[in-house]
Parts: structure tokens; C-alpha cells; sequence
């Protein structure tokens, strides 16, 4: 069975940082974290293919960072500047990107970690 677990998830003030971890039982061409807070859709923040290539939300440019480790199938995703806008069920996936490497499309789900930011 697929299974991909992430790790990292917690409480953490505004303006710290935070930095999630995932490890896939498979290897796809892409992995990438999308996030969703109640009441709102599920959005990517980010996703990293086999070459490299990232793509990130506007919203978090700047801030988050993508990285891969293929040989260990796991991805993890640095969060600085954290604020409340952040706080969200981040949820850990497995796909495959566009030929141009600007969309990416999951297809493997893991069960997600809570990110609370608060004072």
C-alpha cells in the first residue's frame, strides 16, 4: 500500500519557522505539500520535481522552501516568517508536473500535519 507520512507539524509564533518532512513509500517525478484551512479550498504551496524545477504559491515566495531527497523519497518544505495566514492541515503528495514543469498534479496523499500559528 502507498503510504506517505509527514512530520513537522506544530504550534509556532508569528514570525518563527518551521520545517516539515515527508517520506513516500513510493517514488513518483514530483512530490509537493498543499495546505487547507477550514472553510477554505485545499491549495498547493509547493511542488519540486525529479530535475529540480519548484513551484511555489504567491503567497508563500520568499518565505517557504522546497527540497527533495530522491534516494530517501522524502521532501521537505522550510517555513520562515510564519503568520497566522499560515495555519493550515499541510498535506504531503506524490505526482507528476507538466511538460513544462509549471503545474503539478498529486495523485498520492498523505493524512496531513497541523501548522498553528499563534501568539
Amino acid at each position: 500500500q502507498v503510504q506517505l507520512v509527514e512530520s513537522g507539524g506544530g504550534l509556532v509564533q508569528p514570525g518563527g519557522s518551521l520545517r516539515l518532512s515527508c517520506v513516500s513509500s513510493i517514488s513518483r517525478d514530483a512530490m509537493g505539500w498543499y495546505r487547507q484551512a477550514p472553510g477554505k479550498q485545499r491549495e498547493m504551496v509547493a511542488a519540486i520535481n525529479s530535475g529540480g524545477s519548484t513551484i511555489y504559491a504567491d503567497s508563500v515566495k520568499g518565505r517557504f522552501t522546497i527540497s527533495r531527497d530522491i534516494a530517501k523519497n522524502t521532501v521537505y518544505l522550510q517555513m520562515n516568517s510564519l503568520n497566522p495566514d499560515d495555519t493550515a492541515n499541510y498535506y504531503c503528495s506524490a505526482g507528476w508536473t507538466s511538460y513544462s514543469g509549471r503545474s503539478y498534479t498529486p495523485r498520492y496523499w498523505g493524512q496531513g500535519t497541523q501548522v498553528t500559528v499563534s501568539s
